[in-house]
């Protein structure tokens, strides 16, 4: 039935994008994905409103990408529902919708051998945007080569016409190639100055006051302000930079790039402060977890300076690493010690995190396991402090948002706020 299912939904999505021939921005890598998606959209939406379509939630894969593409959500296991969303795409060959969108962002997952061959097959790029190449799934890849191949199917696919966009900070990015022109992103170190041939940040800071975070947007010898004030993740600004450049293409000036950015906000569970309990501050970071992006944003909880508050990192077991799981668990562990007040791991995996934080150097009274996500429940409330700022963070099925849920100030909100709050994952708390 699935096979089926897919081949029809491949089938509509190709003829719907023959007949509509919208320009498709494709975006993939380890992680950032989902934020770099948001923040084209952010940019390009805000310059042709009503023209563009983004992927909704995580249609990624096989099947969420032709989703996408027909404009409908998943029926789940119901027959008469995806007869609906055939008929749907049918609709869309045979007739003519006036506001189909003129700029499909797509995001395309590669978690395993011959996925992106598939996307590609389907959805052939314009644009492609390539974020970072990490161990994310090695679990289904020989080595790290094995994937940042894979991704860079992806670069081939793009037209001679079309725009290559690669963060130049990951070099297994930054060496890819294909036919098209190539505009890398990046932060610019302290001795560097603007090339004019990237689009840059520099002068990064958080901003006092108003909150958020403020830097240079530089390219061409070009230089105007930004502000993110919905955002605190410093490896987000590679999102932003990467909506920036995809901006030039569609001929945006940086001014009006920059005014954009002040929308950009963190999608749910990925970098998202919420308030919390006994008046703490919660970075809600669940949507899913891996070295890079753990050890990211544990830097992120790092650099909030605000006097007398008390950091506390709750890490749930990071999946699908393969051999590099242990190794993975441990390289954030030497990174935690240092940078928490608290550590509090959750999962068989998570205990190397821990283990090495005591090897670092933490003593054991900052340090509390447990193996499942369901026991930090019962204790939570009273291992925290007034004013903690906590980061949770932890793999999909580790459901460390579950955590969130039982700490945040408006729990009534978690539909809204929270990543995972539909019918079928609710139903698997």
């Amino acid at each position: 039935m699935k096979k089926f299912i897919q081949a029809k939904l491949a089938f509509l999505s190709r003829k719907i994008l023959k007949k509509y021939k919208p320009k498709v921005v494709a975006i993939t890598g380890s992680v950032g994905k989902t934020s770099t998606k948001d923040a084209i959209y952010t940019v390009l939406n805000a310059a042709f409103p009503e023209r563009v379509a983004k992927s909704i939630e995580n249609y990624n894969n096989e099947l969420g990408l032709p989703l996408t593409i027909i404009g409908a959500k998943a029926p789940g296991k119901s027959a008469f529902g995806w007869l609906q969303v055939f008929s749907q795409g049918v609709k869309l060959i045979l007739g003519k919708i006036k506001n189909y969108p003129e700029i499909l962002i797509l995001e395309m997952a590669a978690d395993r051998p011959g996925d992106m061959d598939y996307l590609v097959n389907i959805a052939r790029p314009n644009i492609a945007v390539i974020t970072s190449v990490g161990p994310s799934h090695l679990e289904f890849f020989e080595s790290l080569e094995a994937i940042r191949k894979e991704k860079e199917k992806l670069v081939k696919a793009v037209s001679p016409d079309g725009l290559i966009v690669l963060n130049r900070d990951d070099p297994a990015v930054a060496a890819m190639k294909g036919r098209a022109s190539t505009l890398k992103y990046g932060l610019l170190k302290d001795e560097e100055r603007p090339s004019g041939e990237e689009v840059v940040a520099s002068d990064i800071r958080l901003v006092s006051g108003e909150g958020g975070l403020g830097f240079k947007l530089n390219y061409k010898g070009n230089s105007v302000p930004v502000h993110l004030p919905k955002i605190i993740g410093r490896h987000q600004i590679y999102a932003s930079l990467a909506a920036a450049a995809v901006g030039t293409y569609f001929k945006l000036n940086l001014i009006k790039i920059s005014e954009s950015l002040k929308d950009f906000q963190a999608p749910p569970g990925r970098m998202r402060l919420l308030p919390g309990i006994k008046n703490t501050l919660i970075i809600d970071d669940t949507y899913n977890a891996a070295p890079l992006s753990t050890i990211a944003a544990l830097r992120t909880l790092a650099e909030i300076t605000l006097p007398g508050k008390r950091k506390v990192a709750i890490l749930g077991d990071m999946l699908e690493l393969g051999a590099a799981t242990e190794a993975g668990h441990r390289k954030v562990g030497r990174v935690a010690h240092s940078m928490v007040d608290l550590l509090i791991t959750v999962g068989d995996r998570a205990n190397f995190i821990s283990d090495e934080a005591r090897r670092a150097g933490m003593p054991e009274e900052k340090i509390i396991e447990y193996n499942y996500t369901d026991e930090v429940l019962e204790d939570i409330e009273n291992i925290l402090k007034p004013n903690d700022v906590i980061l949770v963070k932890g793999s999909q099925a580790m459901r460390m948002e579950k955590i969130v849920k039982d700490i945040m100030f408006e729990p009534l909100a978690a539909e809204e706020l929270l990543v995972r709050q539909n019918e079928e994952w609710v139903k698997k708390m």
